[in-house]
């Protein structure tokens, strides 16, 4: 699609810049990410007359507490946080859970939607969220992570509208990768008799790949370089570089044109390797563990 750079007025430009530069420079200082995360929430919100007024001992209705409060990460939960493996993660999982609030509070903000400022506040904290993320990379709104810190992202990508990059295993995303509006892509999966039980995978999306809109990568799956997974599909195996899959499950439907002669035949197309890709998962084994389902699990024909 051709499409033409736009600018903020100067005033606007060197308003989001300064802001933007000073979040970053204190997420890479030694200050407290926590304290960082709720004063900058505090002032996106427009609530620093109420902040200071309740530090300081005035009085605030219970709705403005729990909203003051809320803007500190250390008051909330995410649903990462009730994952067994957290216990194993030291002070990654805290790190990027004080980030991933500051990015999902971010979105809920009228600033969100200004393209400008928004694309650029996202990579900022991708940066110190992410494993590592490339130059040029551009970020729109509603995008979820289970923690944020196993995803490798490279350059130039581009994440539209709610999707979904899990990484309770490991992903990796090419450069040039174009990931559309309502994708989820995954590195777990459940067991089919015992949901509890979690296998994580390494998922990988090569370079110059597009997922398209609504479509779903399994835990495990890479999608080759240069292929596409078309709109609404789901794939539980590879697809091979220079590829168009389609359906649920996806099937190789043919070859991006003029990529026949360095592309596998579709014969040959969608081998499942998800089992190259499994991760060792890793729980404390004095873990008391939570069993949200309360099922008796055991097959009448074991």
């Amino acid at each position: 699609m051709t499409k033409r750079h736009v600018s903020l007025p100067p005033a606007a430009e060197e308003g989001v810049q300064a802001f933007i530069e000073e979040v970053d420079t204190r997420l890479a200082s030694d200050e407290d990410t926590c304290k960082v995360v709720k004063e900058t929430l505090v002032d996106l919100m427009g609530d620093r007359d109420a902040y200071e007024r309740w530090q300081s001992g005035g009085d605030v209705t219970p709705a403005e507490r729990v909203r003051l409060q809320g803007y500190d990460p250390c008051n909330a939960t995410l649903e990462s946080e009730y994952y067994a493996e957290v216990e194993t993660m030291d002070e990654d999982f805290q790190q990027s859970k004080y980030l991933q609030w500051l990015w999902r509070q971010f979105d809920a903000t009228p600033m969100a939607d200004n393209i400008a400022f928004a694309l650029r506040f996202r990579r900022m904290l991708a940066d110190h969220l992410f494993e590592e993320c490339g130059d040029d990379c551009r970020f729109f709104k509603g995008i979820t992570f289970t923690y944020g810190h196993n995803i490798t992202v490279g350059d130039n990508v581009v994440v539209h509208d709610d999707v979904h990059l899990d990484d309770r295993g490991k992903l990796t995303v090419g450069d040039r990768v174009s990931i559309s509006d309502n994708v989820a892509i995954y590195t777990h999966d459940h067991d089919t008799v015992d949901q509890t039980a979690i296998t994580n995978y390494h998922t990988i999306i090569e370079d110059d790949a597009r997922i398209t809109y609504d479509s779903m990568v399994r835990a495990g799956v890479k999608v080759g370089r240069n292929a596409i997974l078309a709109a609404k599909s789901a794939t539980s195996r590879d697809i091979p570089a220079h590829h168009i899959a389609a359906g649920s499950p996806a099937q190789s439907v043919g070859i991006k044109d003029g990529w026949e002669s360095v592309a596998d035949p579709v014969e040959e197309d969608n081998v499942d390797r998800r089992e190259e890709r499994r991760l060792p998962t890793e729980v404390p084994d004095d873990l008391n563990v939570f069993d949200e389902f309360q099922r008796d699990l055991t097959p009448p024909d074991a």
